[in-house]
């Protein structure tokens, strides 16, 4: 589905406590555990970590009740009110909409995080698990929808698969350069792929997943919130096992960092390698 035209016809909790002993750098598993890090709060869980693509360092943690904003790259938190029990599963943000969905469905932000409102007129289902856009092209997934599409900013949706999508969840990758090309993760079979605008779905051969991301056009790919994370630079053709924080789980992918969550109790530590994963800092 290009979006120029019209459509034709859960996840794995990682509780972990991420320590520091002297230095703040750590290559990985190495991880000394010697007191626990502060961070975002997200409740009971941790479902998403997202970072805005229009403004530098700040970055989303979401659960079933709570989500916490950061500007600064993960160093102080700011609790985000509106989003409350609102299951932060999949986003989708660009320009200052900002889209959230979970099981109480769709949730906007015309104004760049300052409003929020629920958006679920006509949504087949409002347990929408997986999300993604761009533009006026929306995706939508989850246990009762399958895979359902918007073209026209989620006025009307269609559906688009009911042989995928029930096990999708996080947020729904739109490539840039064709919005036919849809990569989601599923925490049954791992990453995958569509290439005719969410109607048909390939797994790429990952271990099971619930967030994935790209920075650069889904030309490099990571897939986390599974057994591993992991990641391909070859757009899914190959994949290699990636080295993070003991027990971080979902991974985030901007085009001048990598961050990456570790979930202990009610909130998130977040850690940050700008060298592509070699080293991680505490911002």
């Amino acid at each position: 589905m290009r979006a120029s035209r019209s459509f034709i016809g859960a996840p794995f909790a990682v509780v972990a406590v991420v320590m520091t002993l002297g230095a703040t750098a750590c290559g990985g598993d190495t991880t000394a555990q010697v007191g626990a890090l502060s961070g975002g709060a997200t409740g009971g869980d941790f479902h998403s970590l997202v970072a805005d693509p229009t403004v530098s360092g700040r970055i989303y943690v979401g659960g079933h009740t709570g989500v916490s904003r950061s500007d600064d790259s993960g160093r102080t938190w700011t609790a985000v009110p509106a989003l409350n029990d609102a299951d932060a599963m999949g986003w989708g943000i660009e320009s200052t909409a900002i889209w959230v969905s979970g099981h109480p469905g769709l949730t906007l932000s015309a104004d760049g995080g300052v409003t929020f409102e629920r958006r679920n007129s006509g949504l087949p289902d409002t347990d929408v698990h997986a999300f993604g856009a761009a533009g006026q092209t929306l995706f939508a997934a989850g246990p009762g929808l399958g895979v359902v599409g918007s073209a026209d900013g989620g006025t009307t949706w269609v559906p688009l698969s009911s042989a995928a999508g029930q096990s999708f969840f996080g947020r729904i990758l739109i490539d840039p350069a064709d919005a036919e090309h849809l990569i989601a993760a599923d925490v049954q079979n791992g990453a995958s792929e569509s290439n005719d605008g969410g109607r048909t779905w390939t797994p790429l051969g990952t271990q099971p997943a619930s967030w994935v991301s790209s920075s650069d056009g889904l030309s490099t790919l990571f897939a986390s919130g599974g057994p591993v994370a992991e990641r391909s630079r070859d757009s899914g053709r190959t994949w290699e096992r990636m080295t993070v924080p003991n027990g971080a789980t979902l991974v985030e992918a901007t085009s001048g960092a990598l961050y990456v969550g570790v979930h202990e109790g009610e909130s998130v530590t977040v850690w940050v390698s700008v060298d592509d994963g070699i080293s991680w800092n505490r911002p």
